[in-house]
């Protein structure tokens, strides 16, 4: 059997021929900004908030999606896929050109600059819901994993190498030029996507939340609830990671980079690899994935060797990989066609803040009981939650609660 056959069949696809470059560029534009987004802000701010201005920059270049996937719904639920895709570009492209050219001739201020990162943000989880329903719109259910694999792969490579980019290209020019490059790499993907054909207009669709939606389907309720909690006891990793390194590790910021370096190399492995899961039970993967990288993380919380915990975060990474391809496939098995970017935009919506939340919360806890113990107490909570999800999976589904599809109204 040809493993690598669905890869095939997925590049040769017509409209995804066209839209994965302009994704690639537009994924690797976002690395970029990562570093950028926060360098401008410490450029703009005056000494004394520099703290300040910069949390409020990097916060506004994400959070305010979960605000415009409630908000902006009525407005742009009826888009299909590339549609979806190219507003958000668009928005992108535009507000951060903005923030570009004034901060370039020496315009741009805090304020506005922390007001025109929200504002570029605000569809950001209709254009991700977007990437996925056009997958689902244009391929067969055996290959959509696939091609989740490569949406997602392309986020977490650009983890890994826009912000190395970033850091060159800062040193060479400024934060604005980077930041002007993000801009013209969302121009390029609203390029593409905004001439594609639009895909069947859906029939019958009920002017209803995605929210919602996913209430009223038992597998969605579950994927969306192990998701979040999955991401909430990841959040307080990036706190303790840090102080772990700092304290018990007694490492410089190039080993903390180190750290994040190996996992992103493995997250990309273990992405391109999600498509020779296809075949296999979804929710198994979900439960599989969930344990092993609370297993992953056990080095870190159990020893202050360096060695040991790395290699458990190379792991970690190529057993998170597939996550996000995994799920989407899920989404998009269960949810109805005309729905499905409702509940991914809805979905978007929750389950960035749940990492948010638990980033925030690693903060005191981190204080309490240190890096290492966060390190584990989190490793230790994921482990749990994995095997829960696994008993839940295997246990016999009671009449009408196996997934059946009740009507969303």
């Amino acid at each position: 059997m040809d493993r690598f056959g669905g890869y095939r069949r997925v590049l040769r696809e017509p409209v995804l021929r066209r839209v994965l470059p302009a994704a690639l560029v537009s994924a690797l534009g976002d690395g970029m900004a990562l570093v950028a987004v926060a360098w401008l802000a410490l450029q703009l701010a005056p000494p004394s908030q520099r703290g300040l201005w910069t949390g409020l920059a990097v916060a506004a270049y994400a959070l305010p999606a979960t605000v415009g996937a409630v908000l902006l719904g009525p407005l742009v639920r009826g888009l299909g896929g590339a549609r979806l895709v190219a507003a958000d570009a668009t928005l992108r492209a535009v507000t951060l050109g903005a923030v570009a050219a004034l901060g370039t001739a020496g315009l741009l201020r805090p304020a506005a600059y922390v007001a025109l990162l929200a504002v570029s943000s605000l569809l950001h989880a209709w254009g991700g819901a977007g990437a996925y329903t056009l997958v689902a719109e244009v391929l067969p259910e055996e290959d959509r994993v696939t091609g989740n694999a490569l949406l997602s792969t392309f986020a977490l490579g650009s983890t890994v190498v826009g912000p190395a980019l970033a850091g060159v290209l800062t040193a060479l020019t400024d934060a604005s030029t980077v930041i002007a490059l993000d801009a013209a790499s969302f121009a390029v993907l609203a390029a593409v996507c905004w001439p594609l054909r639009p895909g069947p207009a859906p029939e019958g669709a009920p002017d209803t939340g995605g929210l919602r939606v996913i209430m009223g389907y038992p597998q969605l309720r579950g994927l969306l609830a192990v998701t979040c909690v999955f991401f909430f006891l990841y959040g307080p990793v990036e706190v303790a990671l840090p102080v772990h390194v700092a304290d018990q590790l007694h490492g410089s910021a190039r080993l903390l980079g180190t750290f994040w370096a190996v996992f992103g190399v493995g997250a990309i492995a273990g992405g391109l690899g999600a498509g020779l899961l296809r075949h296999s039970p979804l929710w198994t993967v979900v439960a599989s994935i969930v344990v092993g990288w609370g297993l992953a993380l056990l080095p870190a919380g159990l020893t202050d060797a360096a060695v040991p915990a790395m290699v458990g975060f190379g792991a970690g990474g190529l057993i998170y990989g597939p996550f996000t391809a995994i799920c989407a496939a899920l989404y998009q098995r269960t949810s109805p066609a005309a729905l499905l970017s409702r509940v991914l935009a809805a979905s978007n919506a929750l389950t960035g803040p749940s990492a948010a939340l638990g980033t925030l919360l690693g903060g005191p806890v981190v204080g309490l009981i240190g890096g290492r113990r966060t390190l584990l107490a989190s490793a230790l909570l994921t482990v749990a939650l994995g095997v829960v999800v696994a008993a839940a999976t295997v246990r016999p589904a009671p009449p009408g609660g196996n997934g059946s599809r009740p009507d969303p109204r």
